[in-house]
């Protein structure tokens, strides 16, 4: 691995300028928030043990973020290993100027790390926790929990004890509320006990009388999409990095040298340029997403045969969305 240095950092820049800065000057957003609004970047799924070029994406949504002058941003996980090499890209991460949160992901304790290993070298404060900003209270879930007996594959699940705290949680605030987990609370590959989470969640809205939790955000699935159930809203973030179609699809994307030393990419389809977005919450409710736009490196999945079921939803961008949500 080669050290990120300012030589990178000033070549990315003039690269992803553009692609990067452009779908966020036209997005629908105001370069000032409205009065009592908060704003926030989030991505999702760097994953830089994968991707070659993954200091300089993540360089490029920090630097835009620092220069719209955001509240904080979070990542949705699937961030980086707790190597003693990645820690250039953590220091990328760190010179946003301003709060910085980590959500964690299946595959940030890859290669025989737990989760606590990897929660202290992001500097987090838990595996989930809450934080308030701008008159809304965030909470942050684990989605990895391990269930007993295992289940096959990477965990996927919400603990007892995790539930409980997630209930004391909204009980204990009276702000509009906001869930960030890495894997879905609503998509069948999930979370695998996302719809007691999401009762978990109406219960909390049927209590207050209103509309408490508003939205829920997560990434792990690498698509772009949106749906509202009973009232909360359910977005995933798009992957930063690709898409991924497996050994069946794989494809030489970039050079014979990068494949050598990052073998993984060819089982990805990734896009040009790093996926993000910026977040606006209006003290009104509203939900106003500014999204990226980019393109596929190489063939796109139709184009080397991938399964077309869900093609509205692997896209190389993320959608520019405004949601309405009443929290009162």
């Amino acid at each position: 691995m080669h050290a990120y240095t300012k030589k990178h950092r000033t070549v990315v820049r003039s690269l992803f300028a553009l692609s990067v800065m452009i779908p966020l000057l036209h997005g629908g957003a105001s370069a000032d928030p409205p009065s009592g609004s908060i704003r926030f970047g989030i991505c999702a799924d760097v994953h830089k043990d994968i991707m070659h070029d993954a200091d300089q994406r993540l360089d490029a949504f920090v630097d835009r973020m620092n220069q719209r002058k955001v509240d904080f941003v979070i990542q949705l996980g699937d961030f980086c290993r707790p190597y003693a090499h990645n820690d250039g890209f953590m220091a990328v991460w760190n010179s946003f100027d301003g709060p910085r949160y980590h959500v964690l992901g299946n595959h940030d304790t890859d290669g025989g790390f737990t989760r606590e290993q990897t929660v202290a070298y992001w500097k987090m404060p838990a595996k989930y926790y809450a934080f308030e900003k701008g008159g809304f209270r965030f909470i942050v879930l684990d989605g990895n929990d391990k269930t007993d007996p295992p289940q096959s594959g990477y965990a996927r699940h919400i603990g007892a004890e995790q539930q409980r705290w997630l209930r004391r949680e909204l009980e204990n605030t009276s702000l509009p509320t906001v869930i960030f987990s890495h894997q879905s609370l609503e998509d069948r590959g999930g979370v695998a006990n996302g719809e007691a989470i999401r009762k978990i969640l109406e219960n909390a809205n049927q209590a207050a009388g209103r509309k408490k939790v508003i939205a829920c955000f997560s990434g792990h699935h690498h698509i772009d999409y949106s749906r509202k159930i009973n009232g909360i809203h359910y977005i995933q973030i798009n992957s930063m990095s690709y898409f991924w179609v497996g050994g069946d699809y794989q494809h030489i994307r970039y050079s014979k040298e990068i494949d050598r030393d990052f073998p993984w990419i060819k089982y990805t389809v990734p896009y040009r340029d790093p996926l993000f977005a910026l977040v606006t919450l209006g003290s009104d409710g509203t939900i106003q997403i500014d999204g990226t736009q980019s393109e596929w490196v190489g063939p796109s999945p139709w184009d080397i045969g991938y399964p077309r079921d869900r093609k509205d939803r692997i896209v190389p961008h993320i959608s520019t969305r405004r949601l309405e949500a009443a929290v009162r």
